[in-house]
């Protein structure tokens, strides 16, 4: 099985990226970019995206461009991730994960993500545990 192919397989069995609404809709080697709408059910109190679901499509798309450099049969789990929001999330958010440094047993990832205007939202970094 390719690369992609697992990386797809695997995005399909995330029960939160389905309840978001998330779309995986890039893999390469190192990189993975992840969509998804603010909705109504994403959004807080104000309207704007809730930075559960902005964390949660940075963690995805950081975890995700870690697994592309795994062999098959190999998993990664987030050990940490800390995230700066840095704008109010609104629209499509694009959520572009991509490996810092990869590791045996430590893979540094970051994330960036950005709303469809092209507002930096949020920026995060991040360690994960091959397993």
């Amino acid at each position: 099985m390719s690369v992609e192919a697992r990386i797809r397989a695997s995005f399909e069995r995330q029960g939160l990226m389905a309840t978001l609404g998330a779309r995986l809709v890039h893999v390469a080697p190192g990189a993975v970019r992840i969509e998804a709408e603010v909705t109504e059910a994403t959004a807080q109190q104000h309207g704007y995206g809730h930075a559960g679901l902005t964390f949660s499509l940075a963690d995805s798309a950081a975890g995700y461009a870690a697994l592309t450099q795994m062999e098959e049969g190999r998993e990664v789990v987030t050990a940490e991730f800390r995230i700066s929001l840095l704008a109010p999330a609104k629209g499509l958010l694009v959520a572009e994960g991509r490996i810092v440094r990869p590791g045996r047993r430590l893979v540094a990832v970051a994330a960036d993500v950005h709303g469809a205007d092209g507002v930096h939202v949020a920026t995060a970094l991040g360690t994960m545990v091959p397993v």
